[in-house]
């Protein structure tokens, strides 16, 4: 078992590691008090999120808001962590807006449950463990993309227009600020810079009152004093709507494959990246969070966005900052995230006219100030001075996520990350020419030693060939393996053409030094079948020399 997995329980069988079970709340009698306290923080900081994601997306607000509930409690009790927050995010909403532009938010229900579907199957399929394989430059120039195109996607709100529907978020963001005119759009911006001026001052004052509630009170407040003529919220629900499954349309389902497939992917990745990060932090008491288990997370993630979808909610995720949220308040069980939930449920039933009243201009400054935060600096600058090739796959991922897609995004910069760490093998890689060791004797001339340097991969084949290949009077070949640390099918049969080459022009070769772990490889593609005699295999290099020797001594013999 590895940090951070959960094996399989050899007494429940394999279905057992992706249920609840006591071992999740070990704990709690020594911890309730923090994790209830915890969990009340995190859904005062996770209801103006709620919302402002569930307007930002096209949805509503009151699907924001039933998303953090519905999905925020299973996701507690059937993920594979124990303090990750989930409910709607910024990276979810970037994926969701062109959806209801194209299909109308009616469609978003449907489009969670087939996504969330989709995740349960990645998790059950033990795709869990995936996002390991993501670089670092990916990662973040994934979230810088995000980041922006949250930022931009709140222009409409923020100059209290009604958005142009659209897939570029760029251009949607200009026309909607070109539209905008006084004297509402003067408004609006001063309520975002109010909300914007309490959230980064409000924390070097006083850290422990939520910097955002407090925002949200605030501009509220002022906006009903003022009588401020700023679009709002508007009627939200008193209490939640009994679950049913979504309107099934054969004809939009093929439609809407392709957007639940890249929402799934998007909620597999983002949901196991943030319990990857909630797992390496540690509390106030100086502990860390504990491990999580990859596949379980999925599928708990899966089973929230399914929920999710038949309340009329949307798509769910792990919420980073909801759970970063969570660890530095001290929540130790699951406990914390269910809380959180039941405090969003509460103010459902009890709050819902006065939330109604909050203007969108106030969550367009939340969300502005929570984009320009979810990428530091000091992160942008090491990536940028760590290589040249990082630095570029950096950029080009977060230029991509703005201009095209999320998910093509991943893909271009895993390639791209692909290809330079692909060319950075290849040049570590390569042939070397040394001397005969030990005092020279007569013949000498006639024999090449060539040590094989790294990975003898498809990235580095074809130059060892011609390297090889280019040597000329010679009449026995010496080719050291012992430094070859990775050896694929493509090197393999690059050094039956070396040997079948250099046998045609009537130079012996003897292989030096295979490896055991390519033992098989190579003897499957037929490198020492293409050897002139099975014998010509040596464990060191003195035999290997000491046997080319007697081949130029025959040779010259026999034609002296």
């Amino acid at each position: 078992m590895t940090a951070g997995t959960v094996s399989r329980s050899s007494r429940g069988g394999y279905l057992a590691r992706f249920l609840p079970s006591v071992r999740d709340y070990e704990g709690l009698r020594t911890s309730w008090r923090t994790d209830l306290l915890s969990g009340i923080t995190v859904g005062i900081v996770a209801l103006p999120l709620a919302l402002a994601f569930g307007v930002s997306s096209g949805v509503g607000a009151e699907a924001g808001l039933i998303t953090a509930v519905v999905a925020g409690l299973v996701a507690a009790v059937m993920g594979g962590s124990h303090v990750q927050v989930s409910g709607p995010t910024g990276a979810m909403v970037v994926v969701l807006a062109p959806v209801v532009a194209a299909h109308g938010a009616g469609s978003i229900a449907l489009v969670s449950v087939m996504a969330g579907l989709l995740v349960i199957l990645l998790g059950i399929s033990g795709m869990g463990r995936a996002v390991a394989f993501i670089p670092w430059p990916v990662v973040e120039g994934f979230t810088l993309g995000i980041a922006a195109i949250i930022f931009l996607q709140q222009v409409p709100m923020a100059t209290g227009t009604a958005g142009v529907p659209g897939h570029n978020t760029v251009l949607a963001a200009v026309e909607s600020a070109a539209s905008a005119s006084a004297p509402a759009v003067l408004q609006t911006l001063a309520v975002v810079a109010g909300v914007a001026a309490v959230m980064f001052l409000l924390p070097r004052l006083n850290k422990t009152i939520p910097a955002s509630l407090a925002a949200v009170l605030l501009a509220t407040l002022a906006a009903e004093l003022l009588g401020l003529q700023i679009p709002r919220i508007g009627a939200l629900p008193h209490s939640l709507a009994a679950p049913a499954l979504p309107a099934l349309d054969p004809s939009a389902l093929g439609g809407l494959l392709m957007p639940a497939v890249s929402i799934a992917t998007l909620a597999a990745i983002e949901s196991l990246l943030s319990a990857r990060v909630a797992a390496g932090m540690v509390g106030p008491d100086g502990r860390p969070t504990g491990t999580y288990s990859p596949d379980r997370e999925l599928t708990g993630q899966g089973l929230a966005s399914v929920a999710a979808g038949l309340f009329g909610g949307m798509p769910a995720t792990g919420a980073i900052a909801r759970t970063a949220v969570n660890v530095r308040s001290g929540a130790k069980t699951r406990l914390a995230a269910i809380v959180h939930a039941l405090v969003l449920l509460a103010i459902i039933y009890l709050a819902a006219p006065l939330v109604g009243r909050i203007p969108l201009a106030v969550l367009a400054g939340i969300l502005m100030v929570t984009a320009t935060r979810m990428v530091s600096r000091q992160t942008v600058a090491a990536v940028l001075r760590s290589t040249r090739a990082d630095a570029f796959v950096f950029v080009l991922t977060a230029l991509i996520t703005v201009a095209f897609d999320l998910i093509v995004a991943i893909e271009i910069g895993l390639v791209a990350a692909a290809v330079f760490t692909l060319r950075k093998f290849a040049s570590l890689s390569g042939v070397q020419r040394e001397d005969i060791p030990g005092p020279p004797e007569p013949g000498d001339g006639h024999i090449a030693i060539f040590r094989l340097d790294g990975a003898m991969f498809f990235g580095a084949a074809e130059r060892v060939l011609q390297e090889i290949s280019q040597v000329r009077d010679i009449q026995v070949a010496i080719i050291r393996l012992s430094q070859v640390r990775l050896l694929d099918a493509t090197g393999a049969h690059t050094l039956v053409e070396v040997i079948s080459a250099l046998e045609l022009r009537g130079v012996t070769v003897l292989l030096k030094g295979i490896q055991p772990q390519h033992l098989a490889l190579v003897t499957n593609v037929g490198v020492i079948r293409s050897l002139r005699h099975h014998k010509h295999l040596f464990d060191s290099l003195p035999g290997a020399v000491e046997h080319a020797r007697s081949h130029v001594a025959r040779n010259a013999a026999a034609n002296a």
